[in-house]
Parts: structure tokens; C-alpha cells; sequence
């Protein structure tokens, strides 16, 4: 193998190895647990800004492995592979200090950050498919790494949520792979190529092709939390705090979103998909997510749920992108949305979890004053619900931005109206929670206090919402410079003949 071979793989196994050692590690090995944590993430993070610098020169990344005639495994770093790798490794890092203070002095760390180290080296090979096949694989360990990390409490309650999340992630599973062999038998192997498979197919085979793409985003729309296929996650908010981050940010239901945006740009391609004519369906689809999971959002004072349904809403502004994929700005907007929502939900549920683990707080009713207790976990919390309503000059603001600008360049008002009337919603279910926190009356007594220490909870807790929220600030200020995650969007979209 050469260099570039041997990068993909260690990329992998950055993860993958301190996983299996913990494992075996004993409970009371937490120094050395932790170690293999945070070294695994510095490492998968160095790698794969290797490998970002190699694709922007135009190194090629590439493994192929052949499994049987005309199926193949295939990693490939491509620029849009390189933006979900690096999104993943980063915030895994940041997930990874955060768990260790989440989960200082609870039973069976081992186990959990074993599996959350798996879960992490599944989600880099989604990335890093290079063809359907290899899409499926991962995208079905996904399910199969993240269901101990659901149940980790061992509740009964995390139980009933880890069966009901396994039933919708089979299900849809199954139906991924009803798509994938079926289109595989019509077109042969699937490739992810800029324009996808030959314009040849759609002539002889259109209505085949309509159904199959409808199975495919149905497959992928399960962990993406498309309406109606989302009632699994807002009953996985039982699990601890950093699996709730490592599900809506980076893992899950990015995989979700991330298979669709592939779906779209590399598998069908836009021209195949115009001349099909299937992408209304998913703009429709798309624009129901948003508004329910917003106005459902609304409805739920428990705030864990009230930031599931919130994420319901928010990813689907990426399958909105992704229907008007014949306007560049629309399709900047989808892509660099991958990103920034990430970085916006991660923060709120770090802060989400500072609450309950630091004050028993898990209600917004009990939030009455909490940012005088907590005030720089609030600050953070209020620059990730900013951003999520779009107040600029948060990277919120940039994806809708975008967005908005695609579907007026495609003479779709529509588009504009179900962002605007997002956003108000959004501002409905948020800024009630910030005015209740900043300028509510103080109680004397919150419902499970217990942390004593100098800071106003454990530093570990405390420090990555705070690094999180600075980005989601500063990547928005610099949004139109060469470092910025919409950079490096812009240079994706050039690659696609829109």
C-alpha cells in the first residue's frame, strides 16, 4: 500500500485500537482509559487534517478490497468526505472530554467508551465510503455501536427507548438494502462519482429508478429523523448526555443527513434526479420535518426533548438543500448546514447535560434564574440557541442565508417562507427558555445540587460547550475566509456540475 493507503487506515484505527484496549481495561484503570481516549482523538484528528491538506492539493485517496465479482470495498477521501471526517473527529475529541467529566465515578466507563470509540470508527467509515456497498456496511455497524450506548443506564426506561430505536434502525436498514441491491442490479456497482451513474438508465428505467430512490432515502431518513420516521429520537434523550451529543451532532443522525447529501450529489446525481423529477418529494418531505419538529419542540418542557425535536427540525434544512440541487447557493447552504448545526447542537446538549449533572436540573421549568448559578455554561447555551434561531453573526445565520438565497435563485418563495417561519418558531421555543434563565428569580435551592467545587461546574464539563461556542461565533465572523467550513464548502460544490 502506498501512503495515502495507509492514511485512510490509520484514520480507522486511530479509533478503533484504543477502543478494543479499553474494552479489557479494568474500572478502576480510568487514568489510563482516559489516556487512550484523548490520545485516539488527537491522533484521528491529526490524520485526518493530513489527509484534508493531501485532498486540496488533489492527492488521491483510495483502498479498494474485492469482496466478490462486482462487489468491492472502497474508501475514498474525497473534498466531501474530508468535511464530514473532520467535523466527526473534532467533535469527537471535545465529546471525549466531556464524557470522561460526565461520567467520572459511574459504573461501567469501559464498556461505554469502547462502544463510543467504535461508535466513532463506524461513523469515520461512513465518511470515508467510497461506494454504496461500503456506505451500507458502516451505515449498518452504525446501528449496532450506537444501541449499547442508548441503553447504557440499564433502565428500564433506556431499555424500551434502545428496542424502539432498534426497531426503526433495522427497519430502515432493511429497506436501505432493498434500494441498494436493486439499484445495483439495474446500473451495476455504485461508485460515488460527481455526476452519478450514466444518464443512460433514466431513459430505459425511469419509474424503477423513482421507487428506488424513494427506498433509499427512506432507508438513511430513519437516522436522519425525517417525518414520519423520527419517533426514535426523542425517546433516545434517556441516554447520558455525551451519547445524546455524539447522536445529533456527530454520529446518528449526521450519518442520516450525510447519506442523503450523498444519495443526491453521488449516487443519482442532479441531472438524473431533475429529469426524474423526484426532488420536489424530497423538498415536501423536507419542509414538514422542519415546521413539526419545530412546533412539537414547543410543546415539551423537558429540555432534552424540546433539543431532539429541535434537531428533528434543523437537519432536514440539509435534505431541504439538497432538493433544490440545481442551485449552487442552495446546495452551499445544505452542505455547510452539516456542519455548523453540529457545532450549534453539540453546545446545547453539553449545557443541557451541565444542568442535570451539576444542579438535577432537567426541566425548563426549573431553569427560573439558573444563568446566575451557571453563567458561563448559560452563555455558551444562548450562543447555540442564537444561532439555531439564525441571529447573525452566527453560523446559523450563514446556512439559512444560503439557503434562502438557493431557493429565491429557483423562484421557490416557498423555501423562504418555511425558513422564516422556522426561524420564528425556533425564536418561539428558545428565547423563553434564555429570558426564564438570565432574568428569571433565582431559587435558593435546585432540585439535585450537589458539585461544591471552585468552578461553577467540573472544568471538564465546562470547557468544551465553551470552545464549542466560540467556534459557532467565530466561524461565522470569518465565515467568507479560506479557513472557514463554508471555504471548504464552496470548494466541495466546484467539483459538481450543478
Amino acid at each position: 500500500m502506498n501512503w495515502g493507503q495507509w492514511l485512510l487506515v490509520s484514520i480507522l484505527l486511530s479509533s478503533f485500537i484504543p477502543g478494543i484496549i479499553i474494552f479489557g481495561l479494568p474500572e478502576k484503570k480510568h487514568r489510563l482509559r482516559t489516556v487512550l481516549n484523548i490520545c485516539g482523538s488527537i491522533a484521528k484528528i491529526a490524520l485526518v487534517l493530513t489527509m484534508d491538506i493531501g485532498v486540496y492539493f488533489g492527492h488521491i485517496f483510495e483502498i479498494r478490497l474485492s469482496i466478490v465479482p462486482g462487489v468491492e470495498l472502497l474508501l475514498n477521501g474525497d473534498p466531501l468526505s474530508a468535511l464530514f471526517a473532520t467535523l466527526s473527529s473534532v467533535l469527537w475529541l471535545l465529546t471525549t472530554v466531556y464524557a470522561v467529566g460526565y461520567l467520572e465515578g459511574s459504573p461501567n466507563r469501559s464498556h461505554f467508551f469502547g462502544y463510543f470509540s467504535l461508535c466513532v470508527t463506524v461513523t469515520i467509515g461512513i465518511a470515508l465510503a467510497g461506494n454504496l456497498v461500503t456506505f451500507l456496511l458502516f451505515y449498518e455497524m452504525l446501528t449496532l455501536t450506537t444501541y449499547p450506548l442508548v441503553i447504557h443506564r440499564g433502565t428500564e426506561k433506556s431499555l424500551r427507548a434502545g428496542r424502539n430505536y432498534l426497531i426503526y434502525a433495522i427497519g430502515g436498514g432493511a429497506v436501505f438494502l432493498f434500494g441498494v441491491v436493486s439499484l445495483q442490479t439495474i446500473v451495476g456497482p455504485v461508485d460515488f462519482t460527481a455526476s452519478g451513474f450514466s444518464s443512460s438508465f433514466v431513459d430505459t428505467h425511469a419509474t424503477i429508478l423513482i421507487l428506488i430512490f424513494i427506498l433509499l432515502i427512506i432507508g438513511v431518513g430513519v437516522k436522519a429523523a425525517l417525518v414520519p420516521l423520527h419517533g426514535w429520537l426523542p425517546q433516545a434523550m434517556v441516554a447520558p448526555a455525551p451519547v445524546s451529543a455524539l447522536l445529533h451532532a456527530v454520529a446518528v443522525v449526521k450519518a442520516g443527513a450525510f447519506g442523503i447529501i450523498r444519495i443526491v450529489l453521488d449516487v443519482y446525481g442532479a441531472q438524473n434526479l431533475l429529469f426524474l423529477g423526484v426532488l420536489p418529494l424530497l423538498g415536501g418531505v423536507a419542509a414538514i420535518t422542519i415546521l413539526y419538529g419545530s412546533v412539537r419542540a414547543l410543546q415539551q418542557d423537558d429540555l432534552k426533548r424540546r433539543l431532539a425535536f429541535s434537531t428533528i427540525s434543523q437537519v432536514s434544512y440539509i435534505a431541504l438543500g439538497m432538493s433544490l440541487v440545481d442551485q449552487p447557493l442552495a446546495v452551499i447552504g445544505g452542505l455547510v448546514h452539516l456542519v455548523h448545526q453540529g457545532l450549534m447542537k453539540i453546545t446545547l446538549f453539553f449545557c443541557a447535560g451541565n444542568l442535570a449533572e451539576t444542579l438535577g436540573i432537567h426541566r425548563i421549568s426549573e431553569m427560573d434564574g439558573v444563568a446566575r448559578r451557571m453563567p458561563f455554561t448559560m452563555a455558551a447555551f444562548t450562543v447555540g440557541a442564537l444561532g439555531m434561531i439564525g441571529i447573525p453573526p452566527t453560523v446559523g445565520f450563514v446556512s439559512k442565508w444560503y439557503l434562502g438565497l438557493g431557493g429565491l435563485a429557483a423562484g421557490n418563495w416557498w423555501v423562504v417562507a418555511v425558513l422564516a417561519v422556522s426561524s420564528l418558531l425556533n425564536a418561539c421555543y428558545f428565547l423563553p427558555i434564555l429570558t426564564r434563565a438570565w432574568f428569571g428569580k433565582q431559587q435558593e435551592l435546585w432540585p439535585d445540587e450537589q458539585y461544591t467545587g471552585r468552578f461553577e461546574t467540573r472544568l471538564m464539563l465546562l470547557i468544551p460547550p465553551l470552545i464549542t461556542a466560540f467556534i459557532v461565533i467565530a466561524a461565522g465572523v470569518v465565515a467568507n475566509a479560506q479557513i472557514s467550513p463554508l471555504a471548504w464548502v464552496r470548494f466541495i460544490v466546484r467539483g459538481y456540475t450543478l
